[in-house]
């Protein structure tokens, strides 16, 4: 047995099923192995060593488990990177497997020889190791795995292509000799009585009492909501935690901060007492004034609290079993006057959400393309949204409900994993159908290549409905209105107009289905054609630039400049802007408590 038939034994040891990839002579040997394993694990080939480390962290995801990929030497393990910082950012447990040169040429200046354990020093700072002998394998492998899982972060095992070929001799019973072993422990970490106490009292004392949750709640769903309605809470999610409660629920304000929603606007604006649970929002802007609100925090890692506030009990445990502790301490609020202006403010959002979808556009308004999805989505839906405008539509305008799984790059916040995450989602999940939300520029950057590796195995899934809708408005939107509004600078065309792409023909020349939507009246029926579809299907929708995400927060100020650096501009569509902004700012100010 060679060190790389080890490699592939180990793994599927650790029961791991898939390696998102893309080969190189880096790491032939491995791909040599793969050929003497039967393709055990699975190697899922990507179009770009980017998309498959996106495909691994939606794997991760979606799945609860550890993703791995693998890449050559040089450039195949610098391609790896960005997915990787999206992974570490979002805490998601990731495994990078990279080749590297032959020892024997090390330090010579050789061919794509890169210095791998500096470049990965950062994104895998918690454990980074080079295999440089056969023995060393298991304990480096086993290390890579469990620390990833344990710490839901990225690990990289760097392994030279002359051992990949080596003899695998295990560690003996020796000096200087690791052995190792398989396994994750699985602990559930808690709270002293002390401090669970003194957050009980903080939150008993409180009046009206605002919940924030994100990721780390999502196996706490029953706890939260016994929580929240024995405090008479309202509950905001931060954009990673979209999935972590229904959003059918009446207290369940939505989304929070720059893509929020007007009543977690207002519930964190109003409150006087704050319970985060789960979440390292980092927009310190969108909650309480700091000397508004008594604050508690729960969440797992002891080293990511008391970062956004000033909490005065930080309880370090897992949400679940920290809340099951918490709750026979509460007091149930007698006074419901709270709750019932939270629940009012949130039927109040949903209406105006129905109003802005219903605002004409040219030619498509992209809030009605979302907002028409929603009634339309299976309660066991996955979805994943880009970064970019495509982000505001999903946050405000689509109402989690049932199994729904959601999620994008939260902290990274980088262009590009819409398509890969949906499809390591359905390796994940593939008797489940799929969404993905993008702008068109992210679907020129990665998601046109990547519909290839969906063609490629879709044929696999039990259900296999993946669909990708485009939101094609021929402009970097969100950086478009962002220089409106912060910088109060009209459009810069160079740098933000983008051709036109017939997407739904590139899918259909690759074996897919799709179609192109131009008229509001047509957007029902797409979405109807493409989750009934036996194939991935692209949308290609025709959207509005001029629709803006205007954050619920903004102020007169800010909508003024925005709109003035429209009208100022030297684009041809100026003149239908300028037709059109003054009702559609009326239309968004009318319902979100604007002037």
């Amino acid at each position: 047995m060679k060190v790389s038939d080890r490699v592939l034994e180990r793994l599927r040891e650790w029961e791991v099923e898939y390696v998102f990839a893309f080969p190189g002579d880096g790491i032939n040997g491995l791909l040599a192995a793969w050929g003497r394993a039967d393709d055990r694990p699975r190697f899922i080939q990507a179009r770009h060593e980017e998309m498959a480390a996106f495909e691994a962290v939606g794997y991760a995801k979606f799945s609860g488990r550890t993703g791995v990929c693998a890449a050559t030497s040089g450039p195949g393990a610098i391609h790896l990177l960005n997915g990787l910082y999206d992974a570490k950012l979002d805490h998601v447990p990731v495994v990078a497997i990279v080749g590297q040169t032959d020892r024997s040429a090390m330090g010579g200046s050789y061919q794509q020889e890169v210095d791998l354990a500096g470049l990965f020093k950062d994104v895998a700072s918690e454990f980074c190791e080079m295999v440089t002998v056969p023995a060393q394998l298991p304990n480096v492998l086993d290390r890579a795995m469990r620390i990833a899982a344990t710490r839901r972060t990225v690990t990289a095992v760097i392994i030279p292509a002359d051992v990949q070929e080596l003899e695998y001799e295990p560690p003996a019973h020796a000096f200087k000799q690791v052995p190792s072993s398989l396994g994750v422990p699985h602990f559930a970490p808690v709270p002293s009585q002390e401090d669970l106490a003194r957050a009980a009292e903080i939150l008993n004392a409180g009046e009206k009492v605002a919940m924030l949750i994100g990721q780390g709640a999502r196996h706490a769903r029953p706890e939260v909501e016994q929580t929240a309605e024995l405090l008479g809470a309202g509950v905001a999610k931060a954009l990673l935690g979209k999935d972590a409660l229904p959003d059918t629920l009446p207290y369940v304000t939505g989304s929070i901060g720059l893509l929020g929603t007007r009543p977690s606007y207002e519930m964190m604006r109003d409150c006087d007492t704050l319970l985060v649970v789960g979440s390292s929002f980092p927009y310190t802007q969108f909650l309480p004034e700091f000397d508004q609100a008594r604050a508690v925090q729960i969440d797992l890692d002891p080293s990511m609290v008391g970062l956004r506030y000033p909490f005065e009990v930080n309880l370090v445990g897992d949400a679940g079993e920290t809340l099951r502790r918490l709750l026979p301490l509460l007091e149930r609020k007698a006074d419901g006057v709270w709750r019932k202006a939270v629940e009012d403010n949130v039927a109040r959002w949903w209406e105006v959400m129905q109003r802005r979808a219903e605002v004409s556009a040219d030619p498509i308004n992209p809030e009605y393309v979302v907002h028409t999805l929603d009634a339309l989505l299976p309660d066991d839906t996955i979805l994943a949204a880009d970064s970019g405008s495509s982000a505001n539509w999903y946050a405000r305008h689509l109402r989690f409900r049932g199994g729904m799984r959601g999620s994008l790059s939260g902290t990274l916040a980088t262009m590009g994993p819409g398509v890969p995450y949906v499809i390591g989602a359905k390796f994940a999940h593939p008797d489940r159908p799929a969404v993905a939300l993008v702008g068109d520029g992210a679907m020129q950057m990665n998601g046109l290549a990547e519909l290839i590796t969906a063609a490629k195995y879709y044929g696999e899934w039990a259900d296999p409905r993946l669909v990708v809708a485009v939101l094609n408005n021929h402009d970097l939107n969100q950086v478009t209105w962002e220089m409106r509004a912060m910088q109060s600078a009209p459009q810069f065309e160079a740098s933000q107009s983008l051709p036109d792409v017939r997407y739904a023909d590139i899918a259909r020349s690759f074996g897919l289905d799709g179609v192109r939507v131009e008229q509001p009246e047509d957007v029902e029926p797409a979405w109807r054609q493409a989750l009934a579809a036996d194939r991935p299907f692209v949308i290609d929708f025709r959207t509005d630039p001029a629709v803006p995400p205007i954050p619920p927060h903004a102020t007169w100020d800010q909508i003024k400049a925005a709109t003035l650096s429209v009208l100022k501009g030297d684009s041809d569509r100026r003149s239908v802007v300028r037709q059109g902004v003054k009702a559609k700012l009326q239309e968004f100010l009318s319902g979100n408590g604007g002037g």
